[in-house]
């Protein structure tokens, strides 16, 4: 069992290369999203490029956010058609929380949102304080999961009081 407190540039480091390497699946749940771009393989690509290299290899990706993505988010995701196809996304607007979990067995929960100054590859004086933890204790990864699961399944929608504000219904 590990659990182990990251920040800043270890964050980067304990979360994207696992995710990366993802055999199964990854589900991803973030308040925003931004066109971030990763080190990867040696070279620097788009966060975009790395799920659209898990999507060849067959792994199931859900995407879970709270607002629209930007206009340099949208036109990178338009080079991707096999995301558009494969990658499952949801839309809440009362998602505020920063999960990722890869193959059910490693977990990501913490402050990061999936934008370059968060998760993303930016400069140690330009990103984020952020810290998270990094889990792969098969009962705190299943209580990640439960939670994310529970929203994606629409589980608090019939009695959410901001649907006024949902632009896209998950029921």
């Amino acid at each position: 069992m590990s659990i182990r407190f990251v920040t800043n540039e270890e964050l980067y480091n304990q979360v994207i290369e696992p995710l990366a390497n993802a055999a199964s699946f990854v589900w991803i749940g973030t308040a925003d999203i931004k066109d971030l771009h990763v080190r990867h393989h040696g070279g620097v690509k788009s966060f975009l490029a790395v799920l659209d290299t898990l999507a060849q290899k067959k792994v199931s990706i859900r995407l879970l956010h709270a607002k629209d993505p930007g206009p340099n988010f949208r036109r990178s995701f338009d080079s991707y058609p096999l995301l558009w196809k494969s990658m499952e996304r949801q839309l809440c607007p009362r998602v505020h929380f920063k999960h990722i979990i890869v193959d059910g067995k490693i977990a990501y929960t913490g402050s990061a949102n999936l934008t370059g100054a968060g998760l993303g590859m930016k400069g140690v004086n330009t990103r984020n304080f952020e810290a998270g933890f990094v889990v792969n204790d098969g009962l705190v990864v299943e209580q990640i999961m439960a939670q994310f699961d529970e929203v994606w399944m629409g589980k608090f929608c019939k009695t959410c009081q901001r649907k006024a504000y949902c632009s896209d219904p998950i029921l």
